[in-house]
């Protein structure tokens, strides 16, 4: 079972093409125009070993926000359709993931019922040119696609750059435990018979 899938975003502030592979080895392309967060969907696929490849063309001159939104969008969207019926996965992905002084924790569930929690007090800011802020946005659309429940937590931390890959690498780790087959089973890992 091939769990790929190649999805398209078009809107009138924003054009998102996304090519992924669940069962990759962390290859990436990633181009939105916009580095920071170029670099942390390069962490993204690098540490949950998908291969990804998006491309962006957004109203980034504007601001980074609806760019950053529609990727979260396309991305989960891409997700949910190469999981397609989910048989077999894990379902849950937990990971704890350090940054230096940074330490957060993203727990996951295929559920197929979008739910986001944030738990991270962190100074509106910037990263270069990147909005600290967008970092939510970004994982918010992207449960609400995915129809996944996702959780982050910041157990501490100083340094913005730290705090935000660390998210994006703990999100990634549990991404991966959780879409990956199990092999005791080929049922929907649920009593309800579907996600």
């Amino acid at each position: 079972m091939k769990r790929k899938a190649k999805f398209d975003r078009k809107t009138n502030e924003v054009k998102v093409n996304i090519e992924l592979n669940v069962d990759g080895t962390g290859k990436f392309e990633i181009k939105t125009g916009i580095p920071f967060f170029n670099h942390m969907l390069n962490q993204f696929a690098k540490h949950g070993y998908f291969d990804i490849k998006i491309k962006a063309l957004g109203d980034i001159e504007v601001d980074f926000h609806h760019t950053v939104e529609d990727v979260g969008i396309a991305l989960g969207e891409s997700f949910e359709k190469a999981l397609s019926d989910k048989k077999g996965i894990t379902r849950y992905g937990h990971s704890i993931v350090p940054f230096d002084e940074s330490l957060v924790e993203a727990s996951i569930d295929l559920s197929g019922r979008p739910y986001f929690v944030f738990n991270a007090e962190i100074e509106k800011s910037k990263i270069g040119e990147f909005d600290v802020e967008l970092a939510e946005e970004f994982f918010k659309s992207f449960a609400n696609s995915l129809k996944c429940n996702l959780h982050i937590n910041l157990k501490h931390g100083s340094n913005l750059h730290h705090i935000i890959e660390a998210m994006f690498k703990a999100t990634a780790r549990a991404l991966d435990q959780a879409s990956t087959i199990d092999g005791r089973s080929k049922q929907v890992p649920s009593t309800k018979g579907k996600l």
